[in-house]
């Protein structure tokens, strides 16, 4: 288990909460996220699995689950979570601001497939089960760019290892950014990473979102900003038996 003092000193967010929020999203986040937000138990317990967190009547039985880290104000979450209704869908956002977004996008499409981490998302996936996630996502993270913050880059070899460690053989991790410098970080711990396979077929794929991944905030401000953004696609190895 992860020192609880440990990750606060080299926590992988920022601030907590931004501007004050309008009294309609407060009210409905003070309203909704009760029953969204995930409450971890006391640490001595079993693994657990992300089933637990959803309804298991009717349409809270789902097939598969996915975790998304910094969910930002919640678009990418949201679209998958509307775009695939047979999946169980966690999203991380210690920013409060975000997860106010995300519950206001639950509440406006009837989304009953999500739920909320509002802290540091390592918190969770210390507690999680093995191979109990089919997807995973880490869009747009904080280029932390000053060389005494890379140490809070949310990609990193021990993350790196607690999602391989999460996902199952031939699960699907999603990484974007718009930051050029970080790209080639990524790339460069994601490739010396034995349980991960990129799945770019040429240049070109590093460029192209895909129907299955929707366009974000994010990616708009980089594109005004005159930034490309590149998409990578990553691939769990089959573990050997």
């Amino acid at each position: 288990m992860r020192d609880l003092e440990n990750i606060q000193s080299s926590r992988i967010f920022g601030r907590r909460q931004g501007k004050p929020l309008k009294a309609a999203s407060q009210e409905r986040l003070d309203r909704l996220l009760p029953a969204l937000e995930i409450k971890l138990p006391e640490e001595g317990g079993q693994p657990l699995h992300p089933s637990v967190f959803f309804s298991t009547e009717g349409d809270g039985v789902y097939r598969e689950f996915a975790l998304e880290i910094g969910f930002g104000k919640g678009e990418h979450l949201a679209w998958q979570a509307r775009a695939n209704p047979g999946r169980g869908f966690i999203g991380c956002e210690p920013f409060i601001n975000g997860v106010s977004g995300l519950v206001d996008k639950i509440d406006e499409y009837g989304l009953e497939n999500v739920r909320i981490f509002a802290d540091d998302a390592r918190l969770l996936m210390d507690r999680l089960a093995d191979q109990s996630l089919d997807h995973a996502y880490i869009l747009f993270p904080d280029p932390w760019p000053k060389n005494r913050h890379h140490k809070r880059r949310v990609i990193n070899e021990g993350n790196i290892k607690a999602l391989a460690r999460l996902l199952k053989d031939g699960a699907r991790l999603n990484i974007a950014t718009d930051h050029r410098e970080y790209c080639r970080w990524i790339l460069s711990h994601m490739l010396a990473s034995p349980d991960f396979t990129w799945l770019a077929s040429g240049p070109e794929d590093w460029h192209v979102r895909g129907d299955d991944w929707p366009a974000t905030r994010y990616e708009a401000k980089a594109l005004e900003q005159g930034r490309r953004s590149t998409y990578l696609r990553f691939g769990r190895r089959c573990r050997q038996a």
